[in-house]
């Protein structure tokens, strides 16, 4: 059965309900930044029926305090794939939501946490939401998401950062895809639909982007072009080589 990977929706689920109805796939994985208007489980009501839904958060579901509950509070939390490996319409999938960031954590610089349950120990309880995290740190990737992660075993890995051959992206993504035996990996973030085979080589994983509102299926076909992928791009995914280093994000 198929399963189609779908970029940032911001808020916006109609193109998706579209898809579902259009092509029947066996699953759908949303790559992070929903910003559900609604409960996820209000927004996706009408094909919960039809496929089974999936997910991993972004750095801005955690904007406000209803981007977090309209998904971490939805009857669909548990759906999150973020730190485990499942089984989705026969595929091990495995997921790491959220995004570096440099008051964490920004590889390969040192981390200043460890883990969710070190911050929360450091911090004072002015900075606590909840009585945990503050609200922005719900979508932070702490070293200990990795660690534990990386001792499952997956055929692919979704994640809201990108890898090392994006401008923006991380080596660690790269590792993590390789200690999982992962032959392919998806992303959001960025915008664009993007193919890395020119480096696919050096990455050791099959890695593509999905763009903004975009759905690819997981042979990497273009679905439903991204919102933002340009005439050229609409003919196929974009191919990305990035001849120089790869930049280090702390982008938020």
């Amino acid at each position: 059965m198929s399963i189609f990977f779908c970029g940032d929706m911001h808020g916006s689920f109609a193109h998706i309900i579209q898809a579902v109805h259009d092509h029947r796939p066996g699953a759908i994985v949303l790559l992070g930044d929903l910003q559900a208007p609604r409960p996820l489980e209000v927004e996706l009501a009408e094909i919960l029926d039809k496929t089974a839904v999936w997910f991993i958060h972004g750095n801005h579901d955690t904007d406000s305090e209803a981007d977090h509950d309209h998904l971490f509070g939805s009857r669909l939390a548990g759906r999150n794939l973020h730190g485990r490996v499942e089984t989705v319409a026969g595929v091990r999938i495995a997921g790491l939501g959220g995004v570096f960031r440099s008051r964490v954590w920004s590889p390969p610089g040192p981390a200043h946490f460890a883990s969710r349950e070190d911050f929360v120990a450091r911090a004072g309880k002015g900075n606590r939401w909840r009585g945990g995290l503050p609200l922005k740190h719900r979508s932070t990737i702490f070293p200990a998401d990795i660690d534990r992660l990386a001792q499952e075993r997956a055929e692919v890995l979704v994640t809201h950062e990108a890898p090392s051959s994006h401008p923006h992206g991380f080596a660690a993504i790269d590792e993590l895809a390789r200690r999982l035996r992962a032959g392919r990996s998806f992303h959001g973030h960025h915008h664009d639909s993007l193919d890395y085979s020119s480096n696919w080589d050096a990455l050791g994983v099959q890695a593509r982007g999905v763009g903004f509102r975009g759905i690819m299926d997981l042979e990497g076909r273009v679905i439903r072009a991204g919102d933002f992928d340009d005439k050229a791009r609409r003919v196929g995914i974009v191919k990305i080589q990035i001849a120089a280093a790869p930049k280090v994000s702390s982008k938020s």
